[in-house]
């Protein structure tokens, strides 16, 4: 019988620095999650109540903007979430790279720049079927990001830029359905956000976080670009101090 005092196999002290992982790219296993992850849950706080939301987001390696790998998000103006951040700035983002998979997406970036999934080949719809499953089933960690969001300034060209590049990363082919059938005819694509014009565009420079996997496994990981210096510690996939 197993001793209900003893930790499980899978346990591992979390509250510290665990597997601390420092360099000038993203680990891979959070590259993976960002590209093949639909949604991430984005954690607000006004200083008294979290909140959280699920959005769809672009992940890009860098823009023309900031050097560091970028989320980008769009939210009401009116919204709780936007009110927590126009107050408290700082961020969490959960990203799960099993919960679900990305269709392909509209079309691949004129400048060559490879974010949220490329456009994949023409497959058949039953191709197309067995892959998301194969993907899923394989799928095996999440990742934490911490940080902080960045309000786009309105009508500048860098919130024109990043409502473009979101517009693109969400919208996707014909999806199927229940039981395989087409929910659009072939070759038809449908976006999956609404971009008004008067939407807030938030940003969040990727840097810090931690990995967890599916046996219960953590590593803290930080980005630092080539001359710059490492930040303090990390606990927890955030700062120390």
């Amino acid at each position: 019988m197993t001793d209900s005092m003893n930790p499980p196999l899978s346990y591992e002290a979390s509250a510290s620095t665990t597997h601390p992982h420092v360099g000038t790219t993203l680990p891979t296993e959070v590259i993976s999650s960002l590209k093949n992850s639909r949604f991430l849950h984005l954690a607000t706080c006004d200083g008294l109540t979290p909140h959280i939301s699920l959005m769809s987001y672009t992940y890009l390696p860098s823009t023309p903007y900031d050097p560091y790998p970028t989320i980008i998000m769009t939210t009401n103006p009116s919204s709780r979430k936007t009110n927590h951040l126009l107050t408290n700035p700082r961020v969490s983002l959960l990203v799960h790279d099993w919960v679900s998979h990305r269709p392909p997406t509209r079309a691949p970036n004129p400048d060559g720049r490879e974010g949220s999934p490329p456009p994949a080949a023409t497959r058949s719809s039953l191709a197309s079927l067995l892959l998301n499953l194969n993907t899923s089933a394989l799928s095996s960690i999440s990742t934490t990001i911490t940080g902080t969001a960045r309000f786009l300034e309105s009508g500048s060209d860098e919130e024109a830029w990043c409502k473009k590049q979101h517009l693109e990363n969400n919208t996707f082919e014909e999806e199927i359905g229940t039981f395989g059938q087409q929910q659009q005819e072939p070759g038809q694509r449908r976006a999956s956000v609404s971009i008004d014009s008067d939407v807030r565009v938030v940003v969040v420079r990727v840097r810090e976080g931690r990995i967890a996997d599916w046996k219960g496994g953590v590593k803290d990981w930080q980005l630092v670009l080539e001359g710059e210096e490492s930040q303090e510690p990390l606990v927890n996939g955030v700062p120390s101090a």
